[in-house]
C-alpha cells in the first residue's frame, strides 16, 4: 500500500472519530468523509465502501454502547437508517464529479449533501413518525423541526471538507486531485 493511501485512509478513519466527541447533532465529518471517498477513490466500490462500512460500524458501537439504555435490545441499524445511508449514497456521487483541490466545487458539494441529507432524512422522518400527519401541514412541520440539524450538518460538512482535502492536499498531492487506484 502506496503512503498516498495510507495517508488518505487515515484521514478518513480520524474523521470518523468525529462521531465520539461531543458534538452539536449532526456537527460531525461524515457527509465529509463520504464527499472526500467519492472524490479520492477511483474504484467506486471502495469509494461507496469506505464510509458506508466505518459508519455501519459506528452505529453499531455507538447505538449499542453509548446509547444502549435507549433501546430495548442490539441494535444492527439506527432508526432511519435507510434515508441517512440514501443521502450518503448520494454525496458519494457528489463526490465523484470533485477533480481539483478548488474551493468552489468542494463547498458546493458540502452545501449540496446537506441539502440533500436535510431533505431526504426528514421526509423520511415524517413518513416514518406518527406525529406528523400525513399532509402538506405534517411534511412542512417535520421540515420546520430539522432546520437546526441542517444548519449543525452544513457547518460540518463545510468545516471537514475543507479540512479533509485540506490534509489531503498538505500531506499528498500538492497539485491536482488524483483519484486513487485501489487494487481489488
Amino acid at each position: 500500500m502506496k503512503n498516498r493511501t495510507v495517508v488518505l485512509i487515515l484521514l478518513i478513519i480520524t474523521a470518523i472519530m468525529t462521531r465520539f466527541i461531543p458534538h452539536l447533532p449532526n456537527f460531525t465529518a461524515v457527509g465529509a468523509v463520504a464527499l472526500f471517498s467519492g472524490a479520492v477513490f477511483k474504484k467506486k466500490s471502495i469509494a461507496f465502501m469506505a464510509p458506508f462500512a466505518i459508519m455501519f460500524l459506528s452505529d453499531l458501537l455507538i447505538n449499542n454502547v453509548i446509547l444502549a439504555s435507549y433501546y430495548s435490545g442490539f441494535q444492527w441499524l439506527t432508526p432511519g437508517w435507510f434515508g441517512i445511508y440514501l443521502s450518503f449514497f448520494v454525496t458519494v456521487l457528489l463526490g465523484m464529479l470533485i477533480h481539483s483541490y478548488k474551493v468552489l466545487p468542494i463547498a458546493t458539494g458540502a452545501v449540496v449533501s446537506a441539502a440533500v441529507f436535510f431533505l431526504i432524512t426528514n421526509f423520511g422522518s415524517w413518513m416514518g413518525n406518527p406525529l406528523y400527519s400525513k399532509d402538506v401541514t405534517g411534511l412542512m412541520a417535520a421540515y420546520t423541526a430539522g432546520i437546526p440539524f441542517f444548519a449543525n450538518q452544513l457547518l460540518g460538512n463545510l468545516f471537514y471538507s475543507a479540512l479533509l482535502f485540506g490534509m489531503a492536499w498538505l500531506l499528498v498531492d500538492r497539485t491536482a486531485l488524483k483519484p486513487l487506484k485501489v487494487k481489488h
